[in-house]
Formats: C-alpha cells, sequence, structure tokens
C-alpha cells in the first residue's frame, strides 16, 4: 500500500466514510440557510428546509449552484463566516467577467493545506524532500495550494512561481529539487530546455504533480521517460478551494477524491438527473467542511467518470477519472479559460465581423490558440503594413481579455466556411 498522509481517513471504511458526509452535508446545510440569504431564498424558491436534509440520500433534492450564481453573488454574497473571522481570499482570472472570489477562514485553509499534503505524500514526498513549485502565486490556486501542502508536510518548500526558466533550473540543479509542482505544459518546457542542455544527469527529480489544464498520457509518458520520474495528475477548482480536490495515487489508475471534505456526484448535463459511478456524466461537488465560502451542488462543466472500485493503493475515497471534455463551450489553454464569447467580444468591440475560427494545436507539448479573423470589404487593404497593423492590435486586444497570446491571421472576406446550422467555432486539433 502506497503511504498516506493521514492513513486512518485515506483508507477509512467506506461507511465511516457515509458517516462523515451524511453528518457534514447536514451541518453544511444548515450553515448556509442560516448565514447565506442567497442559499435561503434558493432553497425556499422551491420549498426546501435544511430539516429535510437528513442524508447524501436527500442531496438530489437541493438545488444546483452554477459560476453564475458566484457571478451575480459577487463579492459578498455567498460568504457564510463574518469576514472578520476570514484570513484569505482566492480568486480565478476574471476572463468571463466578474472574478469568482473565494473565502477561507484558518481552518478552510488548514484543510486545504492537509489535501494538498495528501496529494504530495501520493506522489511520493516526504518530509526529507524539496518541493519545487512553479505554479503561480497571488490570486491563482495553484502556488497557495502546493506551497501549503509541502509545509504542512514539513518540505523544504521552493516557492519559484512560473516563468524565469533560467532560475527555475538553476535552483533546481543546485538545490537538488525532488519534487516538481506546475502546468503539464510548463513541465513539457522545463523538460525540453533541461535535455537541450544536457542537464539531465544533474536533475534529481523524482516526481512531478501536473494540473490545472488538460494534458494527454502521451505527454505525461514524453515527460516521465526524459527526466525519469513519475508525473502525477491532480484535480482543484478555485470555487470548491484549489488544487487538491483530488489527485493521483502512485497506481495512477484515477483521482482519489477527499471524500472527507467534498461529495462528488455525476449528472446527465441536460437533465440534471444522477448518472451512476461507471458512466460518463458532468461532475458536481458539493463541500461539507468548508466555513467561509461552502458550495452546495456546484456544476463544474467538467465530464468525467467516477469509479468506487476498491484501488490497489489501500486507500478507499472514490476516484474519478481525467475530465473527458466540457458540457460548455469553454476551452482550457495553457490553464487559462478561455470562451469564444470572450473572443467574438473582443472582435466586435474592434469593428470586426463575427466570422472567425478558433484553432487550438498542441506543440512541442506545448498549446497554441490560432485566430482567423475576416476582416470587411471596407477594411480590405493590399498594404501588408496595415493588415500587419491591424493584427498586432487585435493580438493586444486579446491579450488583455484572456491573459494569453492568441495567433491572429486577418483573411479575405467570404474566406471563413459558413455553416447553415451552428456555426463551428473552434477546432481543437490536441489529443486530449
Amino acid at each position: 500500500m502506497n503511504n498516506c498522509y493521514q492513513p486512518d481517513i485515506e483508507t477509512a471504511p467506506r461507511e465511516q466514510i457515509k458517516a462523515w458526509q451524511d453528518e457534514r452535508l447536514v451541518r453544511t446545510v444548515k450553515h448556509v440557510y442560516d448565514h447565506v440569504e442567497y442559499y435561503r431564498n434558493k432553497m425556499k424558491a422551491i420549498g426546501l428546509e435544511p430539516g429535510d436534509i437528513k442524508s447524501t440520500e436527500d442531496l438530489y433534492k437541493l438545488p444546483f449552484m452554477s459560476k453564475d450564481d458566484l457571478r451575480e453573488a459577487y463579492p459578498y454574497g455567498l460568504l457564510a463566516m463574518p469576514l472578520k473571522d476570514c484570513v484569505r481570499i482566492q480568486s480565478t482570472s476574471g476572463t468571463t467577467g466578474k472574478r469568482v472570489v473565494a473565502f477561507y477562514t484558518q481552518n478552510d485553509i488548514d484543510m486545504w493545506d492537509e489535501c494538498c499534503a495528501r496529494a504530495l505524500v501520493a506522489a511520493g514526498a516526504t518530509p526529507e524532500d524539496v518541493v519545487h513549485v512553479s505554479y503561480g502565486y497571488g490570486l491563482f490556486t495553484g502556488g497557495a495550494g502546493f506551497n501549503g501542502g509541502s509545509h504542512k508536510l514539513g518540505s523544504l518548500t521552493l516557492p519559484m512561481s512560473s516563468g524565469n526558466t533560467d532560475r527555475q533550473i538553476q535552483f533546481m540543479t543546485d538545490l537538488h529539487s525532488t519534487i516538481l509542482c506546475c502546468t503539464p505544459s510548463y513541465a513539457a518546457y522545463l523538460t525540453e530546455t533541461i535535455c537541450e542542455r544536457g542537464l539531465q544527469d544533474q536533475i534529481n527529480l523524482k516526481a512531478g504533480i501536473f494540473g490545472a489544464e488538460a494534458w494527454s498520457e502521451e505527454m505525461r509518458h514524453d515527460i516521465e521517460d526524459k527526466l525519469g520520474i513519475k508525473a502525477y495528475d491532480i484535480y482543484g477548482l478555485t470555487e470548491i478551494s484549489g488544487p487538491g480536490v483530488s489527485y493521483e495515487c502512485q497506481e495512477q489508475d484515477g483521482m482519489h477524491i477527499n471524500e472527507d471534505n467534498f461529495i462528488a456526484e455525476t449528472i446527465d448535463p441536460k437533465t440534471g438527473k444522477p448518472v451512476p459511478d461507471g458512466e460518463k456524466g458532468e461532475l458536481v461537488f458539493t463541500s461539507i467542511t468548508k466555513e467561509a465560502f461552502p458550495l452546495i451542488r456546484y456544476r463544474t462543466k467538467d465530464i468525467c467518470i467516477l469509479n468506487n472500485e476498491p484501488c490497489a493503493c489501500g486507500r478507499t475515497f472514490k476516484r474519478m477519472s481525467k475530465p473527458l471534455g466540457r458540457s460548455d463551450d469553454m476551452l482550457i489553454v495553457k490553464g487559462v479559460n478561455v470562451f469564444p464569447s470572450q473572443i467574438e467580444t473582443v472582435l466586435m468591440n474592434e469593428g470586426y465581423p463575427a466570422n472567425y475560427l478558433i484553432t487550438v494545436t498542441r506543440e512541442n507539448n506545448s498549446d497554441k490558440i490560432e485566430l482567423q479573423v475576416e476582416i470587411t470589404n471596407e477594411m480590405f487593404s493590399d498594404e501588408l503594413s496595415e493588415v500587419s497593423k491591424r493584427e498586432k492590435k487585435l493580438v493586444n486586444a486579446l491579450k488583455s481579455m484572456l491573459g494569453i497570446y492568441v495567433d491572429v491571421r486577418l483573411v479575405a472576406p467570404k474566406t471563413i466556411e459558413r455553416s447553415e446550422g451552428k456555426a463551428k467555432r473552434v477546432i481543437d486539433k490536441r489529443n486530449i
């Protein structure tokens, strides 16, 4: 059996996990009903009272929450504790409009740190390891989550943040980093750079924990083979806490959900009806130990499969597959959520018609997004300098909206194929 950070919890009998979830769900529902008007109104609207929820069997009675609810209630409308009891916020990128802001009490931080410590131990980390955190810090949850988890475990923590690859590799070699935490695309870039410089023999990494964006098994094996490490997947989202909602063990056969803190279910994205474990459905989470910002039946939009079969590692937590897609039109590019509607907004604001095509590819294990945009007859010019100027302006406007670089190509009117039905705006060529 793998080592566990908290074996009494991570290998608890299913009956005990069920008992924890029943008791904590009942308590959380009463907590939000009593302290959050937004939840109280949603429950009253369907004639539901806290006393109607007696166990996880009653979970289906509760209304769903979505990102739209979070935006509507921004910034304090879902806060379930006095502000004086909150010690931190984290936030999404805000690329679709209002940011999603999540609040944390100290107990919430401690719980989150424990979840990330479990993920680190599942990947083979011990207090003797050097944990190299190359996720972004600040409002993004990646850096903060693994920083706290590494501290909780007692490992030496290198809070590198993202970027500055020369410094990353220098610290990696000089301080003998053993666990790398970053996005898979950055891990692939680091791997490529290390190999180009012939530094493989100076790298002491034994494992990597890579999340925040989709990545293929081929990408995993490529990184593992070139660096001689084992690469682990991890899942999380700001709304629920951050990384560590679920994590892979050394069996690499699905991500164990921290079920003492979160209830996972899958639903039919069209009907909202529950889907049995083992079948594809939209992933829905309920937080049952969060104090400041508990979310009930939060629709993630991620499509996955839940697995309740015993794992060879000995952990008894239910497992989830890698997300198999989205129930909306969101793309994840380099760890950033991108909606076609955002791109359309920029184009319309810049005076372009809504005739465009987004193509996402993966080159050298790095995501690339290209945008073809039709110009109008009035914009048409034979001057290459004028076209280049327009493209550069669009690149800057999109960077401001999305936070990532988009390769823009202006094309002549009527170049992009029309559709008589729903327009196909996105071609995703990544093998994920």
